[in-house]
């Protein structure tokens, strides 16, 4: 067993830098993982277990990660299209019901 000393620096927004006896090294955390120059981490959702790799050691490690990028990016892209989507629903129904109203106060005048 060996001694180990880390210490992270939060800079905010999930920016920090890590310190530790072999250097500084930038990292973003998120609520679904980590990632810092050095590799990343993805958390399963049960405490205490996660997934890490690091980049020098696997390029397998490399391509999930830059495929969970992909897919993380593609899922806030569907996300944004639906509620632009919704929104212009919403509009239309309501410039169709401001037409109606319009109509129906020049029948009545």
């Amino acid at each position: 067993m060996s001694l180990r000393y880390q210490k992270r620096v939060n800079l905010g927004k999930g920016l920090g830098l890590n310190v530790s006896p072999s250097g500084l090294t930038p990292s973003y955390r998120t609520k679904h993982g980590s990632i810092s120059t050095k590799g990343f981490s993805i958390r399963t959702g049960i405490s205490g277990l996660s997934f890490r790799s690091s980049w020098a050691r696997s390029k397998e490690g490399l391509v999930l990660m830059l495929l969970f990028g992909i897919i993380l990016i593609g899922g806030l892209v569907i996300y944004n299209l639906i509620h632009f989507v919704l929104y212009l629903f919403k509009r239309l129904y309501h410039f169709i019901q401001d037409k109606r109203q319009q109509r129906e106060l020049k029948r009545m005048s």
